[in-house]
């Protein structure tokens, strides 16, 4: 649970930077998802901040009987619906991007000498936890555990999954070919799977152990191995690569492992479904702390010093947050997804800046937070 304090402060559009060149174009389409979503299965879940799916709907219901026409129709859209506020942490630190994307891995539904490395759905023995069932002995931070002998207890890590404790439970939906692949298939939360014969699946996130998220490219750092300047998600897989006796004990630091299920593979245009529940838009989408923000709300955010996204300008987009993660913590805190595939492997994996952080809250819920 992130402690950092923060306030909102009101602005206008004319003070965000990058605004007025901005295309918020491809939001509309996943503001009609969020739409759908909340109309004909729950609301999303509200976040510490207060904002809350009611607050969200006017906003929605709008746009989807816009008539979307340019760029600047787009941002009169945003500018007449909403009031922005700064997200501004009272350490008056810079808030912080990062990238990711959906890999693709081949895989073979069935192991060999090659293909040895399991993605695993959902145990039947893993159950959700909250404040109602939780044990004492278990920190409030984890929201997975085990259903074990009549009692709960902590899920079995990294490491003793990957020594084998699934095995035999036939939980496994396909296997790669490298451990650094499904690592990092953990990490992104999701995949396309090109199987052997040319089929195509998809996996997306079901549940996780419950362990807390352990970032190896900071336990890297300290060890001195890698550069905290250089550091990316390329380094590092160059490091695993290059350090293969090395990688079980670096790959378990990050007790975090994660089940999945197996998604549609139909539009495979559009990005994966995440925990907002409809698809990512690439570009377009954040992850945010699901405990501070709702999902469907949309953001600007910028960074002067994130210029490989747009031609060597800085990044200034307006999002909207349809996913989390175990590392996106903070209230100035955001995931880019950047789309699919090798190439939006290179852009998110280089992406890791300080960044400004806006909220566009729809001017009824804006009024609270305006004093």
């Amino acid at each position: 649970m992130s402690t950092i304090d923060y306030v909102l402060t009101p602005t206008t559009f004319s003070d965000l930077v990058g605004w007025d060149e901005d295309d918020p174009s491809p939001l509309f389409a996943a503001m009609r998802d969020c739409l759908d979503h909340i109309e004909a299965v729950k609301p999303y879940r509200p976040g510490s901040l207060g904002l809350t799916t009611d607050d969200l709907l006017p906003l929605l219901k709008a746009a989807a009987g816009f008539s979307l026409s340019s760029p600047e129709a787009a941002r009169h859209f945003f500018e007449e619906h909403c009031t922005p506020f700064m997200i501004r942490r009272q350490d008056e630190k810079h808030g912080f991007v990062t990238g990711f994307f959906e890999p693709e891995v081949d895989v073979s539904d069935h192991p060999d000498e090659i293909y040895r490395y399991p993605f695993y759905r959902r145990p039947s023995n893993l159950i959700d936890i909250d404040d109602d069932n939780r044990p004492s002995s278990i920190d409030p931070s984890y929201a997975f555990a085990r259903w074990r002998d009549g009692r709960i207890d902590l899920y079995p890590d990294r490491g003793e999954i990957d020594r084998g404790y699934l095995q035999g439970q036939e939980l496994e939906i396909a296997w790669a070919k490298s451990k650094v692949d499904v690592f990092f298939t953990h990490v992104q939360g999701a995949a396309r799977l090109k199987y052997r014969g040319g089929r195509l699946g998809r996996i997306t996130y079901a549940a996780k152990a419950g362990h807390a998220f352990s970032a190896i490219g900071r336990l890297l750092i300290d060890r001195g191995e890698i550069d905290s300047a250089t550091v990316s998600m390329q380094t590092i897989r160059d490091w695993l690569l290059e350090n293969p006796a090395k990688v079980d004990e670096v790959l378990w630091h990050n007790r975090s492992y994660i089940f999945f299920r197996e998604a549609p593979v139909a539009g495979l245009n559009q990005g994966p479904i995440a925990a907002a529940k409809v698809p990512l838009v690439a570009g377009r989408s954040l992850a945010v702390d699901r405990l501070i923000h709702t999902f469907g709300f949309p953001f600007f955010i910028r960074s002067q010093t994130v210029t490989h996204l747009d031609a060597g300008k800085p990044f200034a987009r307006t999002l909207i947050a349809l996913d989390t993660g175990s590392a996106i913590v903070g209230p100035a805190r955001g995931d880019i997804f950047t789309g699919s595939g090798y190439d939006a492997g290179e852009q998110a994996g280089t992406i890791k800046h300080p960044a400004d952080f806006y909220i566009l809250v729809p001017k009824v819920a804006a009024a609270r937070f305006v004093s």
